[in-house]
């Protein structure tokens, strides 16, 4: 699956799912090597960002409980 994303006004760019799951599970591993949870919230934020750029939020609810087990 993958998605096209607004660049720049009228240019999409397309996003894999497989990029995104890959980009995400990086972010988990990077999440769980910092000791600061301000920078671990950041990394959270930036990693529910990507992840919603292909899947829907009804998709999401799982993607929120493998962080969480993580």
């Amino acid at each position: 699956m993958s998605e096209e994303q607004i660049v720049d006004g009228d240019e999409y760019e397309e996003i894999s799912s497989e990029e995104v799951d890959r980009v995400v599970g990086l972010l988990e591993e990077l999440m769980g090597m910092v000791q600061s949870q301000n920078v671990r919230d950041y990394l959270e934020e930036a990693s529910t960002s990507i992840y919603y750029l292909v899947y829907d939020e009804e998709e999401g609810d799982g993607q929120e409980a493998v962080s969480e087990a993580a």
